[in-house]
């Protein structure tokens, strides 16, 4: 483990300066691994649970926070590009890139999507709209 905090520390170099100190992030593991409920299974809670003791463990923050925004696989990321050339085709080559992101977040989400209540945003959109015309006359 110690050389997977050294080869991290190496990584993260920016010339003489690093992120964290591969030394110290070794030994803040092994205590924080002591202090860790073991009841905690989920990268959240781990997070929060850290979060409050981020300035006992700074370098365990540090390597934590990097490595939940590093993807494991890069299989969303190959989804996400997949979606963008269903969407965009050639009959809609035309499309503005605003209305592009838009679709492509759509079919992304569509989990999210799914839970929408149309009949709402409908309705906010409207009122937002009939407001917007209400001020440009005045």
């Amino acid at each position: 483990m110690k050389t997977s905090c050294l080869n991290l520390e190496a990584f993260l170099k920016h010339g003489a300066v690093s992120d964290i100190d591969g030394n110290d992030l070794f030994l803040e593991i092994k205590v924080f691994r002591e202090v860790l409920p073991k009841d905690m299974k989920k990268t959240a809670e781990v997070l929060e649970f850290l979060k409050r003791l981020k300035d006992c463990y700074p370098n365990v923050w540090i390597a934590y926070r990097i490595m939940l925004t590093i993807p494991v696989l890069v299989a969303s990321a190959e989804r996400s590009f997949s979606k963008l050339k269903l969407i965009k085709s050639y009959l809609r080559s035309t499309m503005s890139q605003e209305r592009l992101n838009g679709l492509a977040m759509i079919s992304i989400e569509k989990a999210m999507v799914k839970n929408l209540n149309y009949t709402s945003l409908m309705d906010d959109f409207a009122e937002k709209n009939a407001r917007r015309v209400v001020f440009q006359k005045l």
